[in-house]
């Protein structure tokens, strides 16, 4: 069965439960303060920005949008792009594209306005969808991108360029199209890059699809009754995926905009949340706020609160153990997996198993591993070698990167480039990364664009970037500088050079030193992760746990 009919099923079954609920405090604040400002007291204590979905609504607004696109000439097969910040519309317009037996495109809403071009020229993308906060990343390239046949606005105020999704949308059929769906049509594009920087395009099944459900439910036993507290961006695996858990039984989910920790602890409690998955930066944020008095707990009833998990980047024990201090109550769990895999769930530790709190875990439910050599040959237990993974979740392919596909998919088998290795037990750790790939707070870096951009500057001869570990963010960009002979530069410049950059591709840290470069001209990156990272991420952390 498509993944589609898992919300029909809903709809049918569920049709009058709320299944999504889109909380904006960032707004709340904002207008409350407004309202205060004209001592209307009352009428800004009951201002809520707070949107709901029905399972019915749901399924509804899914087919409307899939009627508007078929209309609009979308037909199987082809691409419709999303750029949208979270909201109660994401979901359903993800599900209509995918009803229609076209491929939904998520795009990250960090992207610039060339790297939105690129995807939607490699995806080859004919509509797209997005929202306010990208008017004008898309009025700058507008004309640039004659493939993307139609514009649609999600929001008010459409731009003279787009077309109102709202007013297009509503006086569409609220029934299915009839779109027969297999389970291995092509189904969406996620994007992730490699070593390059330039992201690849990575192709997957509605058999993907439903596995990701399949994985989070077993893993995370969600039921009817939870309650799933969204936080990370829904074009992302991670989000998304794990939301599916909840899709898969008909529970309800909670869309937050924004991350303070106080707006996390307020939400878990008015929405009487069971399940939260954090970035490591946002837990050690929460754990802060409460030893600072800044949160106060008994204030708060979390009563319902039995899942805190964390994925996307290595998790300090020292976190863990802090954080089941303050909640001793919480299950603790972590997922590996790549957009690759369908996000997470290839690798999980399981609640059961906190005491090897460090591990990634074993293979989750309906996977394979492997640890093996460069020759594709399993290596012996507690050598380190690369990991790979098999699974209905595996991608088909990158999409229009033939090469790129061969090198990552051998005989049923995904490379993932991470190095790791396996204790007597049989967990799986992490040890280091083939790619240079800098994750810091959930967000992949691309250490050669930011290489590229560095040596953009007059007084910088040449420039690499490496991950250095640290306490909030799990890693975070270090820029080694080697400057023109006689030149003299401040770290002062540097860091006023990348204010062109966005702001999490900024380096944290500027080290003035030369770059080695072997007899090919490639950037001898671990000679620079042993002189100032002790060899390895990883060990890093475990020294900086003892």
């Amino acid at each position: 069965m498509p993944i589609t009919g898992i919300l029909a099923g809903n709809a049918e079954r569920y049709g009058d439960k709320v299944c999504l609920t889109e909380i904006n405090p960032e707004q709340e604040e904002k207008h409350e303060q407004a309202w205060r400002e004209l001592a209307l007291v009352e009428t800004a204590h009951n201002i809520r920005y707070r949107k709901e979905l029905t399972w019915r609504s749901f399924e509804e607004k899914a087919n409307q949008f899939a009627h508007l696109l078929i209309g609009r000439g979308v037909k199987r097969g082809d691409k419709v792009g999303i750029l949208m910040m979270n909201c109660i519309e994401w979901l359903p317009i993800y599900f209509g594209v995918l009803k229609t037996g076209a491929l939904a495109v998520p795009l990250n809403f960090r992207y610039s306005a060339d790297e939105i071009k690129y995807a939607l020229d490699l995806a080859n993308v004919s509509v797209l969808a997005l929202g306010p906060e990208f008017i004008d990343r898309l009025r700058a390239i507008k004309d640039d991108i004659p493939h993307v046949k139609s514009l649609l606005f999600v929001g008010n105020d459409c731009p003279d360029f787009a077309e109102s999704y709202e007013q297009l949308a509503a006086p569409c059929p609220k029934h299915a199209p009839d779109i027969a769906l297999a389970d291995e049509d092509d189904a969406a594009i996620y994007f992730s890059s490699g070593t390059t920087g330039r992201p690849k395009a990575i192709l997957h099944s509605h058999r993907s699809l439903v596995m990701s459900c399949e994985v989070e439910q077993n893993h995370h036993g969600q039921t009817f009754s939870d309650v799933f507290l969204c936080i990370p961006p829904l074009y992302h695996t991670g989000a998304k995926m794990h939301w599916f858990g909840s899709l898969l039984v008909g529970g309800s989910a909670v869309l937050l905009r924004g991350i303070h920790p106080r707006w996390i602890i307020e939400t878990v409690a008015s929405e009487r949340v069971t399940i939260v998955w954090l970035l490591v930066p946002w837990a050690q944020d929460i754990l802060d706020a409460i030893d600072s008095g800044e949160i106060n707990l008994a204030n708060y009833d979390l009563s319902r609160w039995r899942l805190m998990h964390i994925g996307a980047q290595p998790v300090p024990a020292s976190l863990i153990r802090r954080w089941k201090k303050i909640f001793p109550h919480h299950q603790y769990d972590t997922n590996y997996g790549l957009s690759e895999s369908i996000g997470p769930g290839a690798v999980h530790l399981g609640v059961e198993n906190i005491h090897k709190v460090g591990a990634i875990g074993k293979a989750g439910y309906g996977w394979q591993t492997r640890i093996v050599d460069e020759r594709g040959e399993a290596v012996k237990r507690g050598e380190v070698g690369e990991l790979i993974l098999a699974g209905d979740g595996v991608m088909k392919c990158y999409y229009r990167d033939p090469e790129a596909s061969l090198v990552t998919l051998k005989d049923g088998w995904l490379y993932t480039g991470d190095m790791a290795c396996e204790d007597e037990d049989g967990f799986i750790f992490l040890v280091d990364r083939k790619k240079d790939v800098v994750i810091t707070g959930g967000e992949n870096i691309y250490p050669v664009q930011i290489e590229d951009f560095l040596r953009g500057c007059d007084k910088i001869k040449d420039a690499a970037v490496i991950g250095l570990a640290d306490h909030r963010l799990g890693e975070i960009a270090v820029a080694i500088i080697e400057t023109k002979a006689g030149i003299e530069c401040s770290e002062e410049e540097i860091g006023q050079f990348c204010l062109q950059l966005p702001r999490y591709k900024r380096p944290h840290k500027i080290i003035f030193d030369k770059v080695p470069r072997n007899a090919t001209g490639k950037i001898e990156k671990p000679k620079l992760r042993e002189k100032y990272c002790g060899g390895s991420i990883v060990k890093q952390q475990i020294e900086d746990e003892a």
